[in-house]
């Protein structure tokens, strides 16, 4: 097996916009180097300023240099068969692999990472960042920030690891191992101690600060996800987490606003200002001539408030017709059917004739004011019921006037007499305006038997 030790420099962080301006690759067979690989590089695009003070790369220096396109199949013919090591080793496997694809090759290679591997083989250190980890095994960079100057000084440090822990760079190649996802500074065994349950996750940098607050229904397959793409951003905070945190809801609707009370009061850098979807569709009522109770889904009009809020009409309709069923409600005087009589559902017995007077208004309305009570938790206040972190706890969320102002969890065998006593039991959080777009969001996918109305 031999190893293809690779650095690079480019004008900017991001493989599907920065351009590679110089490459380095050595061939390393597990005692000596026995190739080498290096070409300046003509990005076709603009050096920034700051790049050139990193590095020393101007245009000028890049005339007449070859295009990627133009040395691609000979750096192919270099890298493939080889296990392919840098520092820091997502940032430029996927530089090239996205360079070698946009010329119509396909480029796969198991991969290693030098600050990983450092980190295992040389525990203690405060910083394992190339110039930190040389200095401190006494290795020189000749040419710091320069791709072969970097590379030369990263095969002596993988050299050292090779020679001193091999185990470590056998176990790290392992396919079961997946680490190669991972970011540097989390191990394969911090990474199994994340939860795959219903949570919020926090990323901490090297001095415990909370960087990016997140929510999952599964915590470990999202941390996952967060590190599998190869964006600027994504490659940043792979950078920057140390460690991660976590704490488990139970459900999904616990872990939307625990993860919106945490933002606002942390406001972590990589996560962005919360958005909220438009709720452009309404559910209305008004009174016919008749005196009959009637409800119709439309949009938001501004000159009348709605009973609630959906994101579509078919949102609205679908919610409705639930609710027809269950208060035995009128399709025609809910705006459902369409018709100059009785309505389809009176033909086969299942509405009791409001729409043709065959039943009162006053028995009707008390149908429809048993739907209105129903629904009215989100200006008044209301508990949810909700899953709990086990099977035999209940999560109570309790809102006031459509926001969310406390939460907490009870055994399913603990008795209680009324709402007021399980408020009592609850752990009261900082009330935020935002907490009611996610109401309204989840309130109408709940069942009736979840909503305690607190008079």
């Amino acid at each position: 097996m031999k190893y293809v030790i690779v650095d690079i420099e480019t004008t900017g962080g991001n493989p599907t916009q920065g351009g590679i301006t110089e490459i380095a690759a050595i061939l390393y067979d597990g005692e000596r180097v026995v190739d080498r690989f290096h070409s300046l590089i003509d990005p076709e695009r603009m050096i920034p300023g700051f790049i050139t003070g990193l590095t020393g790369i101007d245009s000028d220096m890049l005339d007449g240099a070859p295009t990627f396109s133009e040395i691609a199949e000979e750096l192919y013919d270099f890298l493939k068969g080889n296990v392919f090591v840098a520092h820091n080793v997502n940032f430029d496997y996927s530089f090239i692999r996205e360079a070698l694809k946009v010329t119509g090759i396909e480029y796969n290679s198991p991969k290693l990472c030098t600050v990983r591997l450092s980190r295992k083989a040389f525990p203690g250190f405060g910083s394992y960042s190339l110039g930190r980890i040389c200095g401190q095994l006494s290795i020189s960079i000749k040419d710091r920030h320069r791709a072969m100057g970097d590379a030369e000084a990263t095969v002596e440090l993988f050299d050292r690891i090779f020679k001193n822990s091999p185990d470590v760079i056998f176990q790290s190649l392992k396919k079961s191992n997946g680490e190669t996802f991972l970011p540097p500074h989390i191990s394969r065994e911090r990474f199994l101690q994340i939860p795959e349950s219903t949570g919020i996750y926090y990323f901490h940098d090297k001095n415990g600060q909370v960087i990016y607050v997140g929510k999952a229904n599964d915590i470990r397959s999202r941390f996952k996800g967060h590190f599998s793409s190869s964006s600027k951003d994504k490659m940043q905070l792979s950078n920057e987490i140390h460690d991660i945190s976590w704490e488990l809801t139970g459900n999904e609707f616990l872990a939307f606003l625990l993860e919106c009370l945490e933002i606002k009061r942390l406001w972590p850098k990589y996560n962005k200002a919360l958005k909220y979807n438009s709720w452009n569709w309404g559910l209305y009522r008004y009174e016919d001539g008749h005196g009959y109770v009637r409800f119709q889904i439309g949009k938001n009009s501004g000159n009348l408030k709605p009973l609630i809020e959906f994101e579509s009409h078919s949102e609205g309709w679908k919610y409705l017709l639930d609710h027809v069923a269950v208060f035995n409600l009128c399709p025609k005087l809910a705006g459902i059917q369409k018709t100059t009589g009785a309505c389809y559902d009176f033909q086969i017995q299942k509405c009791q004739g409001a729409c043709c007077h065959q039943e009162s208004p006053e028995v009707y309305n008390q149908k429809a004011n048993d739907f209105l009570t129903s629904i009215t938790g989100q200006e008044g206040a209301v508990i949810i019921k909700e899953k709990g972190m086990h099977p035999n706890e209940t999560a109570f969320l309790y809102f006031e006037k459509g926001v969310f102002s406390a939460y907490g969890f009870l055994d399913k065998e603990d008795s209680y007499s009324d709402e007021f006593e399980i408020l009592g039991s609850l752990k009261k959080v900082k009330h935020l305006p935002e907490t009611k777009y996610i109401l309204r969001s989840f309130f109408p996918k709940l069942s009736l038997n979840q909503i305690l109305v607190v008079k």
